[in-house]
């Protein structure tokens, strides 16, 4: 996994819900392989293989995310990419941290967000 490829699971609410929080996300780490679509998944994933290049402060900002119902996000990556997401999500969000694990390369963290 690069520095800045990034992976995110997410659970609860519809594909709308998944489809807001990754576009939060593009922002800070630019378009995902693919938006969710499947409506009728319980759950969402998406990688990112890039980085903006004007930075962490475009990415949504406070508030900016709208949702339908709470949604589990699980960030997967470098320690500093999951620590970009989580910032990114925490300022766009109402989040609760749930966690996170470490690995030797690896990190990963688990945020509930709150509509």
């Amino acid at each position: 996994m690069s520095g800045t490829q990034l992976t995110v699971t997410l659970s609860g609410g519809g594909a709308d819900d998944a489809r807001a929080v990754v576009r939060v996300l593009e922002g800070t780490f630019g378009a995902p392989d693919e938006l969710p679509a499947d409506e009728n998944a319980t759950v969402h994933t998406a990688t990112f293989d890039g980085e903006r290049q004007t930075g962490p402060a475009d990415g949504g900002g406070e508030g900016s995310g709208r949702l339908s119902a709470p949604v589990t996000v699980t960030v997967q990556g470098s320690p500093q990419a999951v620590q970009r997401a989580s910032d990114t999500l925490t300022r766009a969000f109402t989040a609760r941290d749930d966690g996170a694990a470490s690995g030797d390369q690896e990190q990963e963290r688990e945020l509930l967000l709150e509509p």
